[in-house]
């Protein structure tokens, strides 16, 4: 706990050194960690990275994690995807319609979900119900002292348990963010044409000329960056988790906040980088169908 270096001195000046000294002390505290972190996660990854050619991860270990981020993570995630179609249908119509454009609603909907919302939301899902848990599973293990027991045997912790989590979440969280775009537009196009009556050939045609093949290139190409964070991140929190049941907890809460977090970064990052490939390719903004 940091001391007031001024504290016998009762001056203006004095306290305002020594708050100005507190505040460098609590935030200087903070960012150190933060550098800290920033780095040995970046050595995890890498390690994990190296280790992912360097040995063919087994069939034994693959299958159960496929199982558990694609197929689990399937209904969530197409719900999810439905419910928020709707939402937007429903939040949009009313000022599309009061400037005559409700037939256009489709292509807002689903430019919206294909290039942003699919994608971001999918990857919440994930960290939510796979991070977490892959947080707390390795997080137990460290805490019973099971990966001590796999180093005893020779084996290499991040081969053996991260190499198969990170694999199944790059390879099928497109697949996921693919479901939740179709179930989003699908939502989307029930509330749009059933509930409030659009017409159902303008919603569509409207919806071709402004949705082409890069919108979704975009979503799907950003869920594979999402997916890698989600299981780097999660691992390392469960690897590094404080003894405890406490510690489990912290390590499966820090997991879903800090890949939220990164997954909103990587979203800004990412969309400046496509959009200037997309404009370096078509100058004059014309869709690729």
């Amino acid at each position: 706990m940091a001391t007031d270096p001024f504290p016998n001195m009762d001056s203006p000046q004095s306290r305002l050194l020594s708050s100005l000294h507190r505040f460098a002390s609590v935030w200087g505290t903070v960012v150190i960690d933060g550098v800290s972190t920033v780095g040995d996660i970046s050595i995890f990854g890498w390690q994990m990275i190296l280790w992912m050619f360097r040995a063919k991860p087994k069939r034994e270990t693959l299958m159960p994690n496929f199982y558990a981020v694609g197929v689990l993570s399937l209904p969530v995630v197409a719900l999810t995807g439905t419910f928020i179609g709707m939402v937007l249908a429903i939040q949009s119509y009313h000022q599309f319609k009061n400037i005559g454009l409700e037939t256009f609603l489709g292509a807002v909907i689903n430019m919206s979900l294909v290039r942003e919302l699919g994608p971001v939301l999918a990857a919440t899902m994930l960290a939510g119900r796979v991070g977490s848990a892959m947080a707390a599973v390795l997080g137990t293990m460290r805490v019973t002292e099971q990966i001590d027991a796999l180093i005893s045997m020779g084996a290499n912790p991040i081969h053996y348990l991260v190499v198969p989590r990170f694999l199944a979440c790059v390879l099928l969280i497109p697949a996921l963010t693919v479901m939740a775009d179709f179930m989003g537009i699908v939502g989307g196009y029930f509330y749009s044409v059933i509930v409030f009556g659009i017409d159902h050939a303008q919603y569509l045609r409207n919806s071709r000329e402004f949705v082409g093949s890069f919108d979704l290139f975009t979503g799907v190409f950003k869920s594979v960056f999402f997916g890698a964070t989600i299981a780097v991140v999660s691992c390392y929190r469960g690897f590094h988790c404080q003894a405890g049941a406490e510690g489990v907890g912290r390590a499966a809460t820090a997991a879903f906040v800090q890949s939220f977090v990164m997954i909103l970064l990587l979203d800004i990052v990412l969309n400046i980088f496509l959009d200037a490939v997309y404009f370096a390719i078509w100058p004059s903004g014309a869709k690729l169908f």
